[in-house]
């Protein structure tokens, strides 16, 4: 339907009133107006339309076949306004529309997909787009507009970007189950001076800068720089190849959820002072970021993963 311009919501409103009435008194009591304003206004929408919407007696009042037509119309537009209208609200309110949330992949060893699977099932008419990288990649994805927020571990601060850290976690020994420290008590923590000698399996320095160089720092807090004898790009690639008898590793705790048999994870004694000696799990988005769903997705990230929140 065309509205005329001079047709308003209002008129559409008090017709459906008196249509779905057919009495002037009761429809006028339905809109909480008196009777002759409403009469008025009635009138007003026929001139406007050109033709009767309604036939009047003084008996009965009941609509003309054009008045028929225009009764389902109205009816149409009225609901399509409240649906639209509504929609304008989710929006505002952050629940709906399309998102695209980047993690890095150990944080699905975490409480991330707990916290996804509870956004998801709460805002159901949000199209959430999830997107796996390394940390480096979720950075880039944001800068460039690909990602609206993303999980980084150790990302740390980046230019146009808001990081801000959700949890700690302390770092672990990744030891083959046949090396000599492992065969040690698991109470007792290995000093990382004592992997001095031991050839690593580790990610490679693009994954990201800061998650890379936070386990090495730890090494060289201890007097060495870790020999890194082979490079693989995901932690359960990593615990396989030390599994193996390739090397050790040094590892955020997260990771003891996918260990084998083969594989030993000790306590990791860091000397005092140490800085960076946890990984964190790091939420981030854009600094010139201001719609109401991105907002509305990193409180409830903050309230499920939050230590303390």
């Amino acid at each position: 339907m065309h509205m005329n311009q001079e047709i308003e919501l209002r008129h559409l409103r008090y017709f459906v009133a008196v249509a779905e009435e057919l009495h002037f008194g009761r429809a006028a009591q339905r809109l909480h107006l008196s009777q002759p304003p409403l009469s008025q206004q009635i009138r007003r929408l026929e001139e406007l339309l050109g033709y009767p919407l309604f036939v009047r007696t003084t008996r009965a009042v009941r609509l003309t076949s054009a008045g028929l037509v225009f009764l389902e119309r109205a009816r149409r537009t009225l609901r399509k306004m409240e649906e639209d209208l509504e929609t304008t609200r989710a929006v505002g309110r952050g629940e709906e529309g399309s998102l695209s949330v980047g993690f890095i992949g150990s944080g699905m060893l975490t409480g991330l997909p707990a916290m996804l699977g509870y956004y998801r099932a709460h805002f159901p008419k949000v199209g959430l787009q999830l997107y796996e990288f390394h940390t480096s990649g979720a950075i880039r994805g944001l800068q460039d507009g690909s990602l609206d927020v993303a999980f980084l571990r150790d990302g740390g601060a980046v230019e146009g970007l808001m990081v801000e850290t959700l949890f700690s976690e302390p770092f672990r020994a990744i030891l083959p189950a046949s090396h000599a420290l492992a065969r040690r008590s698991t109470r007792r923590a290995i000093d990382a001076a004592e992997l001095r000698d031991e050839p690593f399996v580790f990610f490679p320095l693009s994954a990201g800068r800061l998650a890379y160089e936070t386990p090495i720092s730890i090494c060289e807090a201890a007097g060495f720089r870790p020999r890194v004898v082979q490079e693989a790009p995901q932690w359960l690639t990593i615990v396989r190849l030390v599994g193996a008898g390739l090397g050790v590793s040094i590892a955020p705790s997260c990771v003891e959820r996918i260990l084998t048999d083969d594989v030993a994870c000790r306590r990791l004694r860091v000397k005092p002072g140490t800085e960076q000696a946890q990984s964190k799990i790091e939420l981030a988005w854009r600094t010139d970021e201001s719609r109401p769903i991105v907002e509305t997705f990193c409180q409830l990230a903050r309230k499920k993963l939050m230590r303390g929140a």
